[in-house]
């Protein structure tokens, strides 16, 4: 062990810094490297002695830490939000951020990161777009009625979005400006492309080998549709990370943050430290799968009757994550408990 190097890495768009110190913490080279994949692979060649290094999660992480793995005994992934030593500096530049992450990872203090397999980041790279897909397609939906009462024009809300009822409507149209009937015309297209385009990606998702005895296990569920356990499968990964059950709630943003000193507790909102996909998710489903599960209806009910709408969701999204869990544990269809347990 004594003739291994510790390396912390700073990662940016273009360059990386690095710090490389020994055992005993002497500063052995530090620079930096072109972000690229052969400058990457040219310093790691370079280096000439069995290292391990250390990284911090960020938008460029993941295909640096895939280009570099081979190359090291063993890499990891610092959590960002838990690096205080960098964030609270006084100093910070990018070679002190390389320099303590480095320190970190030698004195095995580095707090670590799980990050995906390769297969299920590429599988949750599109999910993720396909959720984009959505969000642009309710605004187009929200931009056709702003537009119809811009002009001042009457229309029925609940049909308005249905490819029969648009036409007829645009054909009915007499008095309303030409930029209007134009930007309607505009929204409609777009907001047919994105529908088309997620529906696609969806059904690709759906078609994948690695998902689909996981997606029939997760839909076994009352209420769980294709939409939850993909988001499930794909950003819990491996749920066997997850030690216990308030680890898994905690991860999905459905708790909250907690202070405590001197003896005294503070709770206070849904904390912003999660996995922000899963959680509106969750909170999405839990509003319309007490309709088809009457296990989560109770948990509903009970809550709604104490006075706190809100908490209900979030008791019923908590609840759907327990049976979510179970099953990924367990590896088998839901079996529904008893109502009477």
């Amino acid at each position: 062990m004594n003739g291994l190097y510790y390396i912390g890495l700073d990662v940016h768009k273009k360059h990386v810094s690095y710090v490389i110190k020994d055992a005993a913490g002497k500063r052995v080279e530090a620079g930096q490297v072109v972000a690229t994949r052969p400058a990457l692979s040219a310093w790691a060649d370079a280096i000439g002695r069995p290292w391990t290094g250390a990284l911090e999660a960020t938008l460029f992480s993941g295909w640096i830490y895939d280009h570099l793995r081979p190359y090291a005994e063993q890499l990891e992934l610092a959590h960002p939000a838990m690096l205080e030593a960098i964030t609270c500096s006084k100093k910070k530049n990018d070679r002190l951020d390389a320099d303590k992450i480095c320190d970190l990872l030698r004195c095995e203090l580095l707090p670590r990161c799980y990050l995906a397999p390769p297969e299920i980041r590429e599988l949750r790279r599109v999910l993720r777009y396909r959720n984009l897909l959505v969000r642009e397609a309710v605004r187009m939906k929200n931009k056709i009625s702003g537009l119809l009462m811009e002009a001042g024009e009457p229309y029925d809300a609940r049909r308005l979005h249905g490819k029969k009822y648009f036409f007829e409507y645009m054909g009915s149209l007499k008095d309303t400006p030409e930029s209007v009937v134009e930007l309607l015309h505009i929204s409609r297209s777009n907001l047919e492309l994105f529908e088309r385009l997620q529906q696609r990606l969806l059904a690709g998702l759906k078609r994948q080998p690695l998902l689909q005895q996981r997606l029939r296990r997760l839909q076994s569920i009352d209420g769980v549709g294709e939409v939850l356990a993909l988001t499930w499968a794909l950003e819990t990964a491996e749920v066997e990370r997850f030690s216990s059950l308030p680890q898994a709630v905690s991860y999905c943003g459905l708790c909250a943050a907690q202070r405590e000193s001197a003896g005294k507790s503070y709770r206070g909102p849904l904390s912003k430290q999660r996995n922000k996909h899963l959680q509106r998710v969750l909170i999405e489903a839990a509003k319309l799968a007490p309709r088809w599960n009457q296990r989560l209806r109770q948990v509903r009910d009970r809550e709604r009757e104490r006075g706190h709408p809100n908490r209900a969701t979030v008791a019923v999204a908590r609840k759907l994550g327990a049976y979510l869990l179970a099953v990924g544990r367990s590896g088998q269809p839901f079996v529904e408990p008893s109502l009477a347990a």
